[in-house]
């Protein structure tokens, strides 16, 4: 009998724990009324990244404490500070990004920046050797290329299961757009 009440509770103190797990913050999460009243820099119209917007609106519900209004203005005004320095006074022009050498190959990106905002990209280089580098690649490629127009920067997600390119992909972007905003 002792053994079976021990093994409830155990299992009781799982599920707890289990339950009262918190993961990640996005920036999708409600602050909490003391948040709301502090004031912040980050402005009235701005938009979080793409990047940033990890969580869910479910998850918002359930995971809305007291720090969450000071992570995500801290968040929110960081990624906003980063993204007019990475799209304020870029030059018109065409720029190549530094081949990126990753475990499956290099990765080379080139922009084009008209009105000073990125217009399009071009992946020059990306690995390609063998049929499972070439069917990730056609579906991770494009999302990239869409989330960096519409970031205008080079703080975009990565793209589940091309992780290598991926990262190769937002190294060689950023130095596009270095050599763009020199």
């Amino acid at each position: 009998m002792k053994k079976i009440v021990y093994g409830i509770l155990a299992t009781l103190s799982g599920l707890v724990l289990l339950f009262s797990y918190r993961t990640s913050l996005g920036d999708e999460i409600v602050p909490d009324a003391a948040a709301v009243d502090a004031p912040t820099s980050t402005a009235a119209g701005s938009t979080p990244s793409p990047s940033a917007s990890t969580g869910s609106a479910d998850s918002a519900d359930t995971n809305s404490g007291s720090t969450a209004g000071s992570d995500t203005s801290s968040a929110a005004e960081s990624t906003s500070a980063s993204e007019s320095a990475s799209t304020s006074g870029l030059a018109d022009g065409s720029y190549t990004g530094d081949a990126v050498n990753t475990r499956y190959g290099p990765v080379q990106v080139a922009i084009t920046v008209s009105g000073g905002a990125v217009s399009d990209v071009q992946v020059v280089d990306y690995p390609s050797s063998n049929p499972r580098d070439r069917q990730i690649n056609e579906r991770a490629i494009p999302e990239l290329v869409s989330e960096t127009i519409s970031a205008q920067s080079a703080e975009i997600d990565m793209v589940s299961g091309a992780t290598y390119t991926s990262d190769g992909y937002i190294r060689s972007l950023q130095s596009a757009l270095d050599e763009a905003a020199a």
